[in-house]
């Protein structure tokens, strides 16, 4: 049974790595590859009539190790310097504006068609708001220089955003002074052991001289974000500054501090460390998809009473973000059709407590705007031709 539970698995991550590699010839995401594929896995399991435990536990720990290791893996790739701050900002901009107009239409649709208060309709809505890093990244990997950075940095600030959103409509029962303050205060204290946490991680990732250096770094960033969730504490801020310090830290080399971690060599390590978070990213990130794809049911994925509102959230997404591009003076092409959503959109939509449910947002209509999207994205990217290397 061992044997062919392991042959099982390696050949679907061997077909997740054909998925990947051949998405940007046959324009297909890759996540409507998986989510077949883990369904096909179930239908297989049931004509077989094999015996298999209920998994679905694994799926939001799979998920939040794969959002971390997906937002580092992008900041990984992001160099900061002082000429690209407006940049920076405009892609901050277009990552928060269009998800809080979404977020406020779409809990007023399903306060006004449902029975639900508008706060509850709220955290259910959030979570069709965020953009998914882990699709829209690797979806942008053949795109110019500039539009991989602008969705690179856009997506990973629409995870932070959401999640920071998401975290307080869900945990403040009654929203007011004292709450703005205590929410402040926590991004206050998660820059501070961001700021002190980095600077170790930094130290030991330069110092250690070990073999055997990468794995542990990446089992201490997921110990620290698992820690500052217990405590309710923005931790994706941390995954974001701890990438960003990595890989531009020739940027400060002119600090005497930083000049210790002896800059040039220092960025070797990190070339190595951010292939090997690019290796564990792929595998969580494959995983969870074909994971969520077998835990899938039929009636779900072809519901037709959710169809409608699948339809028009996904036509209400891209209409805001074509306004929003538009105010900010974006090209509308190729950058429109990067809005998926996917493994953040199902990480915060399993989050809502069931006190905060509405029947509205089911999980059909979750499945059907993650398809949705990454169509749009899918038809966009094979008509979409971006200029050849623009900076911003």
């Amino acid at each position: 049974m061992s044997t062919g539970i392991t042959i099982t698995l390696c050949i679907l991550m061997l077909m997740a790595y054909v998925f990947d590699i051949t998405s940007s010839k046959t324009k297909i995401p890759a996540v409507i590859l998986l989510l077949a594929l883990g369904y096909i896995v179930k239908v297989a399991s049931l004509l077989l009539h094999l015996s298999i435990p209920d998994l679905s536990p694994i799926l939001p720990v799979l998920g939040t190790v794969g959002l971390i290791l997906i937002v580092l893996e992008g900041a990984l790739e992001l160099q900061l310097d002082r000429s690209k701050l407006p940049f920076i900002r405009k892609s901050m901009l277009v990552a928060l504006l269009p998800m809080l107009a979404i977020s406020f239409s779409l809990a007023w649709a399903f306060w006004y068609f449902g029975d639900t208060s508008f706060k509850n309709a709220l955290s259910c809505a959030i979570p069709f708001a965020v953009i998914s890093s882990s699709i829209a990244i690797p979806s942008a990997r053949n795109l110019s220089k500039g539009d991989r950075s602008f969705v690179t940095y856009e997506s990973s600030f629409s995870d932070i955003f959401g999640v920071l959103f998401f975290n307080f409509v869900t945990e403040n029962d009654h929203i007011g002074t004292g709450t703005w303050w205590h929410f402040g205060g926590q991004i206050v204290l998660m820059l501070v052991i961001s700021f002190v946490a980095t600077l170790a991680l930094a130290y030991f990732l330069n110092s250690i001289k070990h073999h055997i250096k990468f794995a542990p770094i990446i089992l201490i960033v997921v110990l620290i974000y698992f820690l500052s969730k217990i405590y309710h504490l923005p931790a994706l801020l941390f995954i974001l500054l701890f990438g960003l310090f990595l890989e531009n830290i020739d940027e400060l080399r002119h600090y005497k501090f930083i000049r210790r971690f002896n800059p040039l060599s220092f960025s070797k390590e990190v070339a190595k460390f951010r292939e090997l978070t690019g290796e564990f990213a792929f595998l969580v990130r494959a995983s969870f998809f074909i994971l969520f794809g077998f835990l899938l049911e039929r009636e779900e994925i072809l519901n037709p009473s959710s169809m409608v509102w699948a339809v028009a959230i996904t036509a209400g997404i891209f209409i805001f973000r074509a306004l929003f591009l538009r105010l900010f003076r974006l090209p509308l092409n190729p950058l429109l059709y990067l809005a998926p959503r996917g493994l953040i959109t199902i990480l915060l939509y399993l989050s809502v407590p069931v006190s905060k449910q509405t029947d509205l947002a089911s999980k059909s209509l979750l499945i059907q705007v993650i398809v949705l999207s990454a169509l749009v994205m899918m038809l966009g990217l094979m008509k979409a031709r971006s200029p050849e290397d623009p900076e911003t």
